[in-house]
């Protein structure tokens, strides 16, 4: 496919971007000397003999359509007390890609796969991420899986976590189940075609739809952000802006996940294995989103509380669905970003501990994605030496490290991403300059005030009359210019 959009190379774009906010985007020589070894290596042989052999269950994934970097399989069964037995498997990662090889260190350095919408930098090898490491229709895998009995009232009444083999009988889209259970569409191809199938997928929506009721009654916060990703057509024109939407599927992956992922954090802190933890802390911003909440006529504690917050969420979602996701985004840049910290043995209920404030949870690690976050297979290591009693294979100053350099990266992460959509926008919008446009004010920092337009979701700067605004303010703005090649978006606040 041409990348080309009049003269702007976007494959080209992107990949400077990666370099400048200091990622390598190749595979050192090193790397691929590895792969060369690798290559006749069966995945599956990977696993001990003593991996329980789940192969025979249902298992299926659920991701976007274009992936190929698949981490997770799921499979539900009833139980005749009424629960359900929820299995979450994670790609064995790390029976590959072993600590301390080229591989590993290539991945250690970025981090993170990178998605800018134009082009995928992975961060694993694609030999591996989309193959040998890759939970693939129709293969057989080893797989670290984390068992959930999740009660009818939605608490998970016990867990455990266990190697084991398996095999994925069904490729699923957000898409397709979505367009399925949602709209009442046909049963997709991949779901019909194996017997059984379509009873599991509904087993599983039903788990999944427990744990979210738990989760929300608990004060997990249910955001609807809008995020919107350039569609390039086969000329390598950018034709429109495709806003991602939440749907059953995508709700029924991050049940659980969310779930696998405390279930994996309280298996290392039983175990007295200090771990890295996914942490989002108590608003700094409380008092303003306070003042948002008292701006649309609704009250907010002064002090901040994650269940009055989700409820306040809640009403406003009923009161007025259009404008929702302004306000999800609002509270989003109020809440600020994650952060990897590391958690010793001993200190759950200490001061220093934290929890994540907007899924309501107190023990959270990320472990779900080995394939796509550097994060993630350090846990699976740290979860495979726990089961086989090993020691562990990071000191409590090398995980310290591992979890600034990952939060540093992230962070740099969504910048490139962020900009790879202005992008886009950019390119969209360089033939409305001077039209008008109705816009939330996203940020306000010392680099300047920015805002994103309701229609098209595009991200920019206010230039002009951009004094005394504040995050979450509704404005009308024109469009002063756009710089394609930079992502500059430029606004100017109408009326000011």
């Amino acid at each position: 496919m041409t990348n080309h959009h009049g003269s702007f190379d976007l494959n080209a774009i992107a990949r400077q971007a990666v370099i400048d906010a200091g990622f390598n985007p190749d595979l050192p020589a090193a790397v691929q000397e590895e792969l060369r070894t690798l290559g006749s290596e069966s995945p599956a042989a990977t696993s001990p003999s003593d991996d329980r052999d789940l192969r025979s269950l249902l298992w299926s994934s659920i991701d976007d359509r274009k992936s190929r970097d698949l981490d997770q399989v799921e499979y539900a069964e009833s139980r005749p007390n009424g629960d359900i037995r929820v299995l979450v498997g994670i790609a064995d990662v790390a029976g590959l890609v072993k600590q301390g090889s080229a591989i590993d260190s290539h991945a250690a350095e970025n981090t993170t796969s990178l998605y800018t919408g134009f082009r995928t930098f992975p961060m694993l090898p694609e030999e591996l991420s989309t193959d040998k490491t890759s939970l693939n229709g129709g293969a057989d895998r080893a797989a670290i899986v984390t068992e959930l009995i999740v009660a009818a009232d939605g608490t998970v009444k016990s867990s455990d976590v266990y190697s084991a083999l398996l095999h994925n009988y069904a490729k699923l889209s957000y898409e397709a189940v979505a367009a399925w259970i949602d709209d009442h569409g046909s049963t997709p191809v991949e779901v019909a075609n194996v017997p059984g199938m379509e009873a599991q997928i509904h087993l599983q929506l039903t788990a999944a739809e427990r744990l979210h009721n738990f989760r929300k009654e608990h004060g997990a916060l249910e955001l609807d952000t809008i995020q919107a990703t350039p569609v390039v057509n086969n000329e390598g024109q950018i034709t429109e802006l495709s806003v991602t939407e939440r749907n059953s599927a995508r709700e029924l992956i991050e049940n659980f996940m969310v779930s696998a992922n405390v279930a994996m954090a309280e298996f290392l802190n039983a175990r007295g294995v200090t771990s890295i933890r996914r942490v989002v802390r108590t608003p700094e911003h409380w008092p303003r989103i306070v003042e948002i909440a008292r701006d649309l006529k609704d009250d907010l504690p002064a002090q901040p509380d994650s269940r009055a917050l989700a409820d306040f969420l809640g009403r406003q979602k009923t009161a007025d669905p259009e404008h929702f996701p302004d306000l999800s985004l609002a509270i989003v840049k109020l809440m600020g970003p994650g952060e990897y910290t590391v958690q010793r043995p001993g200190e759950k209920n200490s001061p220093e501990a934290t929890g994540h404030f907007g899924l309501a949870v107190h023990d959270y690690t990320h472990s779900t994605a080995p394939n796509r976050r550097y994060a993630d297979l350090v846990t699976q290591r740290l979860v495979k030496a726990a089961l086989k009693n090993a020691p562990m294979p990071y000191t409590d100053s090398e995980l310290e490290a591992i979890a600034a350099h990952c939060t540093e990266r992230e962070d740099a992460a969504r910048k490139i991403e962020r900009k790879m959509r202005k992008v886009g926008a950019a390119l969209l919008l360089r033939d409305k300059v001077g039209e008008q446009f109705e816009a939330i004010v996203t940020g306000v920092t010392p680099k300047g005030t920015f805002a994103r337009l309701i229609n098209p979701p595009v991200d920019g700067r206010v230039m002009h009359g951009e004094h005394g605004l504040r995050i979450g303010e509704k404005i009308h703005v024109k469009l002063l210019s756009t710089d394609p090649a930079r992502g500059f978006i430029d606004f100017g606040r109408v009326g000011a």
